[in-house]
Formats: structure tokens, sequence, C-alpha cells
């Protein structure tokens, strides 16, 4: 512990289903105000789950992004370069001011470019076209490393360009490991987050086949994703980026940065049981959250918010619950918890990335977001901690977790705490 190189948060940047910046997003869910809507990307009329967390208004040439580079970038892709080129622009860098810099970038990503793949494959199986008429870009904009090549290739990034895939917790291991990069001393500057776009029909009903979306809100669909709540039936589907400039304390401080806080520890781990389900008893999830304690240096007490992964289905849930129980003890009681996923939908591989900004911004203005639609909570299944059921509260946060729980057993935890000297 003793010498190593602090983190500190220096630029944000985010592009959701709750609103396409930083403000309107956090915004957005300190009110308990929904993305979910009907699906508009294609025609779901004929599919058990009508309704997603889509990002609205998007054009991606806003940001300073030209039309050439657009037409090379599948929609993962697009979502990364403009909360990037938020992210850099909020945290005082450009292209000019970033060259010399020891600065990479880290993405987490669980997909890729599904919408590429899904045209790709329309063109080969038509009769009239076949395998010759795909677009001739298909390959590298499919794969799932195209995302932080473009970043890269926006600032002229020569240093280390990596992305990371480990499905839900994807986002929150690629800021813990471009943490860890810049503690090495590997790197100064980081461009770190998650991206992800798979509200497509191949996406939405290969989710459908493993029953894991929630088909009893197409109605309501803001009401639809409802962690903790004994009415839940699965998790709504959702897409966009959160993207961190992180940067090694003394250097931002030598640059004169704004500091929005410090990423204090990380923690990681895999259950080595399921592809799909979770530890039941909330193990191995555990494990990342005492070790990003650990490597934090602080207590259980010393955390007054949890972000969960809160997905809204019943493994999830009360296997979450049982985690905290295990990590923090009787503190578990005490902590303030809530899923923003029940506004934001589920963010795939950058879910844990939005998830860390809203942290941030907990600790920034002392607030703490609600989980909505929490009207009926799942006691007899386990959940019975104090989860800010529909309406946020103001109160002090010093530090705050989140921690993101992905398919194949993949467990992360992010630890952010207010900067102090």
């Amino acid at each position: 512990m003793i010498g190593k190189r602090r983190v500190v948060i220096t630029g944000m940047g985010v592009i959701s289903p709750v609103g396409n910046t930083v403000d309107e997003a956090w915004n957005s869910v300190k009110n308990g105000k929904s993305g979910i809507a009907p699906i508009t990307l294609f025609d779901a009329s004929s599919y058990p789950c009508k309704i997603a967390a889509e990002v609205k208004d998007f054009d991606v040439t806003r940001y300073g992004i030209e039309k050439r580079d657009v037409r090379k970038a599948a929609r993962f892709t697009q979502f990364l370069m403009a909360a990037s080129a938020q992210a850099v622009q909020d945290a005082g860098y450009s292209k000019e001011s970033l060259d010399g810099v020891k600065a990479g970038v880290l993405v987490g990503n669980c997909i890729g470019g599904l919408d590429v793949i899904e045209a790709g494959y329309e063109k080969y199986f038509d009769p009239k076209a076949g395998p010759f008429r795909m677009p001739p870009l298909t390959t590298p904009m499919m794969i799932t490393n195209e995302a932080a090549a473009n970043v890269s290739m926006m600032y002229n990034l020569k240093r280390l360009s990596w992305t990371l895939g480990t499905a839900c917790a994807s986002g929150t291991d690629a800021l813990g490991a471009a943490t860890d990069l810049i503690r090495s001393g590997r790197l100064d500057v980081c461009i770190s987050g998650g991206t992800e776009a798979a509200i497509d029909g191949f996406g939405v009903a290969s989710f459908t086949l493993l029953h894991a979306l929630s088909t009893h809100y197409n109605d309501t669909p803001q009401r639809a994703s409802r962690p903790f709540d004994k009415d839940r039936d699965g998790f709504v589907l959702g897409e966009g980026s959160s993207v961190f400039v992180l940067e090694e304390l003394e250097h931002a401080k030598k640059r004169g940065a704004r500091i929005y806080a410090e990423i204090a520890g990380f923690g990681a781990s895999c259950d080595a049981y399921n592809i799909t389900a979770p530890l039941p008893d909330g193990s191995g999830a555990a494990l990342a959250v005492k070790e990003a304690l650990e490597d934090a240096n602080l207590q259980a007490s010393d955390v007054q918010y949890y972000n969960a992964h809160g997905t809204s289905t019943h493994a999830n849930d009360s296997g979450e619950t049982s985690m905290l129980k295990i990590a923090f003890g009787e503190h578990a009681k005490k902590l303030h918890i809530s899923s923003t996923k029940s506004m934001t939908g589920h963010l795939v591989g950058a879910a844990g990335a939005i998830e860390a900004l809203f942290c941030v911004k907990a600790i920034n203005e002392s607030f703490i977001p609600p989980t909505i639609n929490l009207e009926n909570p799942d006691i007899e299944g386990g959940c019975d901690l104090d989860y800010t059921a529909n309406t946020g509260i103001q109160t002090p946060v010093d530090v705050a977790v989140s921690a993101s729980l992905g398919f194949g057993g993949h467990n992360a935890c992010i630890i952010i705490k207010k900067y102090k000297e």
C-alpha cells in the first residue's frame, strides 16, 4: 500500500438511454426518470419482449467526428467515440495536448458490433446477394476491439489500446485494469470505460431464449425494470457508453486539472460455478468486494453507498443481497443501496462504467439515486436491505462501491472515494 500511485478521475462522458451528457443522465436517475420504452431499432412486434432502453436522439457527428469515420464504425463504436470526446474535452485535453503523454485506452465490451454481424448475415444468406455481397468492412467493424482502436486513432494515442471482455463485468474490470496500469507507471493517463449496442433482433432473441428479459410489462415499459421487487420478471436490455479520463494524481495536479473523485480500490473474482447463473450464496462476488476494500485500505463501515448490479432477475437480486451480507457484515443493513438499472436498463458491457459514473455523482452531490419500481420488496426471496425505494435521498457520501456480476461467473468491484489531498 505504501507508495502506491494514486489514480483520480479528471474527465467524464456518457451516451445513455437516460441522457447523452453527464448532467442529463445524472438528472434523470436522480429524479427517477426511466429510459425504457418500446423498441424502435427493429420490428419487435412478433417478439415476447417488445421493450428496451435505447439511446435516443444520437448523432455522433455532434461530437466532432467526421462522417467518413462514422461510416466505418459500428453503433457500439460510435457510442464510445462520442462518450470519449466528451470525457477528453471535460478533462481539458485535446489531441494536441495528449501528444507526448503516456496515455492509452482500455475499454470494456461484451458483444461487439452485433448490428454489423446481423447485416452481414442477411447478405450472406440472401440468395440474390451471397457471401461476396457482404459489406467489405464487416470484419473490422464487428470485432470487439474496434471501438478502442477508433478512440486511439481519434487522439493519435500510440501506447496500449486494449479491449477487455468479461460479460457484464467488462466496464468495471476495464476501469480496474486501467487503474492498475496507471499505478504501475505504465501509463499516466487512460481513457477507460465501457460500451455496448446489442439491441437488435438477434440480440433480443438470444436473451429471450435464456428467459432473461422482462416480457410482462410491454404495455408499461417504464415499470419493467424492478430490481429487488417481488413482481420482477427479468432485466431490460440497454445500450450506450460511459467513459472516464483516469489520471495519476501528481500528473493531474501539475496541469491544474479538476478532480472529480479518486479510484481507491479494485477487486475481481470468478465464481467458477455456472456459465449463466451466479453462485446463489453470493460468496464469489463477495470475494471481489473484499479484495477491493483491502486494495483501498478501507473497512466495510467506511462505505456509505453501494450501486448494485441489481438486474431485476431473481437469481441476481437474491444472490447479490447475500453477497452484501457476506462482504459488509452487519454494515450491510446500514448501507444505502440502489440499482440505477431500474432506469437505464442493463447496458451489459457498459453497465459497470455508467454505474461508476453515478457513484462519482453521488459523491459530488451527496445524493443517493433511487431504485424505482420497488413497490413490493421480495423479502421472502431474501431481498431485505435498504434499496432506496423510489425516491432518492440527500446524504453525505465519502465512499461509493459498485460491483458488476457477469455471465461466466465474472465479478468485479470498483471503489470510488471523495478526493482529499
